[in-house]
């Protein structure tokens, strides 16, 4: 889906809404009981999974028009799914309250949430009659005034308040009356473009006590295993269980209690080889500081530069393992187990080839935090570790490329004949501007003092990779260059608020 510049289909969506409740009302027409019907059901008991109902998206136009909402319910529950998301926006997702009210009406005892885009305190107590069991509120809709009362006249009412978070400035609305569940949505609403990173940028910002939902962009086992490795209590599944009712199965299976452990819904979950896998995303965005990209200096030699960028606030170091001036052992990198900083063994193998034994190793002791694969790898050999891919992009195909490739985030740098990183190269603005147009930005590519500012202010990449950039020779860290660049970096935050 390309999205016209400046364009918020969010914005447009309310907008449109507001205008439809000013000619057919809240209840969109249908003439409700003045009394609810149903008990009220708890929300998002076991297994931790909302499956939703909708027929169409900005982001995919049709996904099933012609969908029946309860065979949609009933397949979703002999699938052992309690909890299911009806869309009840009608112009842009072709739902109603109807489609919600029939499904309550034929399963009762399903726990059901109403997704829409509410606007007053009349949308909930409409929810509420229309027997909804829950009610989502974005907040970036709403001022903090609204949301907090909203959310109190669900409580109120006996119903569960999912309040979704986009950003800093949600979260401050928010803090007012600090929800207990949270929602936070992989896709941008503003452009309806997925973000697998976001919900993790945006968990370690919130600073109270709460549960928090992992929503949309679920499409593949990969996914499951994603969510599950990063802790999130809950997942919200849209189109894949639309397109492919079975997959709610295989979502019930792994987000049961029985799968997470016998832990209580909110509680921290049990080690796994998923949070394994994992631990490096979430140990990464648990670093984010407000108004600054993360920030992973690459090439480390020496104990003496490893230590000078701990103290500058660097948030990952980088190693390589593969043939370059800036090339460590394996013997090196365990030395450096101690220091307090994520590290990142940076490889370069070809089509096929498997992960070196010593490589593997130094993951599985915990050396080495995660693998970036700057080579040829395909999904299949990259996707099993913990690490992510590095791709060189040359041209409007390379980075359309980049932003199609498995796995939550790609780190692109410049393309050279003579290395696969190190050069000092850029990226030009154009190929930059289609990969963050795409996916988050991770940017390497000829990054140094004197431009990083601009970088950081003109693109907003959520993680930096600098090498060459501030070296006195490969290999050796230029000390005073290095304190430059976080000097930089901080004023770069300074002229741009968390958006």
């Amino acid at each position: 889906m390309s999205v016209e510049k400046n364009r918020d289909i969010r914005a447009e969506i309310a907008g449109r809404r507001a205008l439809d409740v000013q000619s057919f009302g809240a209840a969109q027409g249908l003439k409700l009981p003045e009394e609810r019907a149903l008990p009220v059901v708890p929300f998002l008991q076991d297994p931790r999974v909302i499956c939703e109902i909708k027929r169409k998206s900005p982001s995919v136009s049709n996904i099933d028009t012609s969908l029946d909402p309860v065979e949609l319910a009933r397949k979703y529950s002999e699938a052992g799914i309690r909890s299911i998301s009806v869309l009840t926006e009608q112009n842009y997702f072709s739902g109603s309250l109807a489609d919600l009210i029939a499904v309550k009406t034929a399963l009762p005892e399903m726990a059901v949430l109403r997704k829409d885009f509410l606007l007053t305190e009349e949308d909930v107590e409409v929810s509420f009659r229309a027997g909804a069991d829950a009610f989502l509120l974005i907040a970036s809709l709403l001022d903090a005034d609204r949301l907090k009362s909203m959310y109190e006249l669900g409580i109120k009412l006996g119903m569960t308040p999912v309040v979704e978070l986009h950003s800093q400035d949600d979260i401050d609305r928010a803090s007012g009356f600090k929800p207990e569940l949270v929602g936070i949505n992989s896709r941008d609403l503003r452009v309806f473009k997925i973000k697998p990173l976001q919900p993790l940028k945006i968990r370690s910002m919130i600073d109270w006590a709460c549960r928090i939902i992992y929503e949309s962009g679920i499409k593949t086992e990969y996914d499951i295993d994603f969510v599950k490795g990063t802790e999130f209590d809950a997942v919200l599944v849209g189109e894949a269980t639309v397109r492919d009712s079975g997959f709610a199965g295989k979502l019930a299976a792994a987000f049961e209690t029985s799968a997470l452990g016998t832990v209580a819904f909110g509680d921290s979950l049990p080690a796994s080889k998923e949070s394994e896998r994992f631990a490096f995303f979430r140990r990464l965005y648990g670093r984010c500081k407000p108004g600054r990209p993360l920030v992973k200096i690459c090439g480390i030699t020496n104990h003496e530069d490893l230590r000078k960028v701990i103290s500058l606030g660097a948030d990952a170091a980088g190693f390589i393992l593969a043939e370059s001036p800036r090339k460590v052992s394996p013997t090196f990198i365990e030395s450096c187990r101690d220091f307090d900083i994520l590290k990142v063994g940076v490889v370069v193998l070809l089509e096929g080839q498997p992960l070196p034994d010593e490589i593997a190793a130094l993951l599985s002791s915990g050396a080495l935090d995660a693998v970036q694969f700057h080579g040829n790898e395909l999904p299949s050999q990259y996707l099993q570790y913990p690490g992510y891919k590095a791709v060189r992009i040359k041209t409007a195909e390379d980075a359309e490329a980049a932003g199609r490739l498995p796995g939550p985030v790609v780190l692109i740098d410049a393309f050279s004949e003579a290395a696969y990183g190190g050069t000092g190269k850029q990226i030009s603005p154009k190929l930059v501007q289609i990969v963050a147009g795409q996916q988050t930005l991770w940017l390497a590519g000829g990054i140094k003092p004197e431009n990083v500012c601009r970088l950081v202010s003109r693109y907003r990449p959520e993680l930096i990779d600098i090498s060459s950039g501030v070296e006195l020779s490969p290999g050796k860290k230029d000390h005073d260059r290095l304190t430059e660049l976080f000097s930089e970096i901080s004023r770069a935050g300074e002229s741009g608020a968390e958006e």
